[in-house]
């Protein structure tokens, strides 16, 4: 092994630093040019993780190159840079006697990327998982996995795919041989987009696990997809998790989300329930600032048990004789709660953030509860503009939480 990570390095270190205009147009920049003198590994073979939440896009994973040879980085579900952008692969490709790294870039099309097969619309010639409608982005069901409950821009079409093969570069002996179409290389000519900032977090924390490298694992990486980047950085040992960040969490959420808007959980029911997950969420983000991001066996346990206890507890608030008709309070304090659960679920929410949110809404849930109790159970003028002051308060904190880069596992 100690041979094969000296001739990796110095693979690495003779690699050509010369202008690659990998990007075209304003974007276009220099980068150093990967060589190396030995194929990838096979792609591995894994399942997708479900779409975290609308117009995220799937990335697939690739195999990298760094001062250790090879690393895979993980299939990914991703914010694009803007609207009606799509992405087109990282692939290796035999040339001039060496395996050349073409890095991934976003675009108004689809370019080439080497023939390569990397499932789940990317067949190897375009991308079929999934189309821009004006500013929306539709899913294809038939190859995305998707939960229509959260995402409900969906559409069936079925795919034929040709090139079953998991080989990860083009040309040379046992790559793929295509070559691209004319289409392709008018995309590939078109205005291009880098990676965007999270997507090069998530190369290079892959790059800095052990267990990614393939001299490590022999083809095979631990975590092969992830939900989304936050959920690789949170769990980067355990594909498991990877694939389903904070799930339980926003569960919760999601079912008091869902009791407030029925009528069947009261404000004061909320605050309770928005106060217990505050307490779970703040502890969950101090075990893993204590542990380096992650919870030990012992603290997820306590975790799961303290969510279960909150679990019987929603349920009972849920279905007991209290209840309350829909009003617009309510509505407003169900739709918080959902965006707190979509921001745990796609990994854009940190439990120490949404400790913070819970929290909040626990106090404007419980002015709620108290200023209804103390008129006969309405609120008046006042009272309701009150609320809905704080309410807007909240919210722009809430978006603040769910647009400022902090992902569970780092920056917290």
């Amino acid at each position: 092994m100690g041979s094969t990570k000296s001739l990796c390095k110095l693979l690495l270190a003779a690699a050509v630093a010369l202008p690659f205009t990998a990007f075209s147009g304003v974007q276009a920049h220099a980068a150093v040019i990967i060589s190396v003198g030995f194929a990838p590994p096979v792609l591995p073979v894994y399942a997708q993780p479900i779409c975290p939440g609308p117009g995220y896009l799937w990335t697939p994973g690739y195999w990298a190159y760094g001062p250790d040879g090879y690393y895979w980085v993980p299939g990914v579900w991703v914010q694009p840079p803007m609207a009606g952008v799509l992405w087109t692969p990282a692939y290796w490709g035999w040339e001039g006697g060496a395996y050349i790294f073409h890095p991934g870039y976003w675009g108004p099309h689809v370019g080439f990327y080497g023939g390569i097969n990397y499932g789940f619309g990317y067949t190897g010639i375009g991308f079929v998982g999934g189309e821009w409608r004006g500013g929306a982005f539709f899913y294809n069901r038939a190859v995305a996995n998707i939960d229509v409950v959260h995402v409900t821009n969906v559409y069936v079409r079925n795919v034929t795919v040709v090139n079953h093969s998991t080989v990860a570069f083009n040309g040379g002996v046992g790559g793929v041989h295509a070559r691209p179409s004319s289409f392709e290389m008018a995309a590939m000519h078109e205005h291009h987009f880098e990676p965007t900032a999270n997507q090069m977090s998530h190369q290079g924390f892959a790059a800095q696990n052990r267990s990614q490298w393939a001299s490590f694992n022999h083809g095979r990486p631990t975590v092969s997809a992830a939900a989304s980047v936050g959920a690789f950085h949170d769990h980067p040992n355990n594909p498991g998790l990877a694939a389903h960040p904070n799930e339980r969490e926003a569960n919760q959420d999601q079912r008091i989300a869902n009791g407030l808007r029925s009528g069947q959980m009261t404000s004061g029911e909320a605050a309770h329930a928005e106060r217990t997950q505050s307490n779970i969420d703040q502890q969950v983000h101090n075990d893993r600032m204590a542990n380096g991001g992650t919870l030990t066996n012992q603290e997820r346990q306590q975790i799961n048990h303290e969510q279960n206890a909150a679990s019987r507890q929603i349920y009972r608030d849920n279905h007991n004789a209290n209840s309350i008709g829909q009003n617009e309070v309510n509505q407003r304090e169900a739709n918080q709660e959902q965006r707190i659960a979509n921001g745990e679920r796609n990994g854009q929410m940190t439990s120490g953030e949404a400790a913070r949110a819970q929290q909040n809404q626990a106090n404007i849930a419980r002015q709620t509860h108290n200023d209804r109790a103390a008129n006969g159970g309405a609120l008046n003028q006042q009272q309701h503009q009150q609320i809905n002051r704080e309410q807007n308060r909240d919210s722009r904190q809430i978006h603040q939480e769910n647009h400022n880069g902090n992902h569970d596992g780092k920056g917290r």
